[in-house]
């Protein structure tokens, strides 16, 4: 595998919402997406395995997001990773790395997508995953305002995320 390429891809349908706070599943001219709400901040939580061929580097998070009907201003994003790794992690509570975060921009036209990378530096950051290990990805839109600006009050709409080695 080489630094660029893509690992995983998670589509609003492997959303496994935490119990409360959660992006709300939806549809957008037949396109699933997650939503999330421009007042209060929501998260969404994706389960994966890291595939054998990963080399080790660090992680991009790509999360390619619109907006309900905002077609300016900005919106703060966030991603942690929790290994799951055999034999140590206790699954009964959560144990996720730092967050992590980025802006997203809404485009002129409300249909159209914007990026919001975020990147893991491996080891910490990326909670020590490694190959071969199963982890959950968690996506958090600050839209509150309390970590990074988040001046859109209209939902965001999740329509997959794309994690890469870097």
């Amino acid at each position: 595998m080489a630094s660029g390429d893509t690992l995983i891809v998670f589509t609003p349908y492997n959303n496994e919402p935490p119990a409360s706070i959660y992006a709300t599943l939806d549809l957008r001219n037949y396109h699933p997406v997650l939503d999330f709400d421009g007042a209060a901040d929501e998260e969404a939580v994706f389960t994966g395995i890291m595939p054998r061929n990963y080399g080790g580097g660090g992680l991009t998070s790509l999360l390619h997001v619109m907006f309900t009907s905002a077609t300016a201003g900005t919106s703060y994003w966030q991603a942690a990773i929790e290994r799951m790794d055999d034999g140590t992690l206790d699954l009964d509570a959560d144990s996720f790395a730092a967050f992590g975060g980025a802006n997203a921009y809404p485009n002129a036209a409300t249909g159209i997508m914007s990026i919001a990378t975020i990147a893991f530096a491996s080891g910490t950051a990326m909670d020590s995953l490694a190959a071969g290990e199963m982890f959950r990805l968690k996506i958090r839109r600050d839209a509150d305002g309390s970590v990074g600006t988040d001046d859109v009050t209209t939902d965001a709409e999740l329509v997959g995320v794309e994690i890469k080695e870097t």
